[in-house]
């Protein structure tokens, strides 16, 4: 086995960057990413309901 790649072995800032990395995720980017696809998704459908109506039964 070679010795030059041990997969026990931890670079240096290793644990740090993956924390870092870590609270970007969870933190920063899955809250906007949820906020964006939810708005969009109302966005989408406001702009279908001006064009087709609002849903339901037509007006007698």
């Amino acid at each position: 086995m070679s010795a030059a790649h041990d997969n026990n072995t931890i670079e240096p800032g290793g644990k740090s960057r993956e924390l870092r990395s870590f609270l970007l995720l969870s933190v920063v980017l899955a809250p906007a990413l949820s906020v964006a696809f939810v708005g969009g998704l109302g966005l989408i459908i406001w702009v279908y309901q001006m064009i087709a109506g609002p849903p339901g039964p037509p007006p007698a």
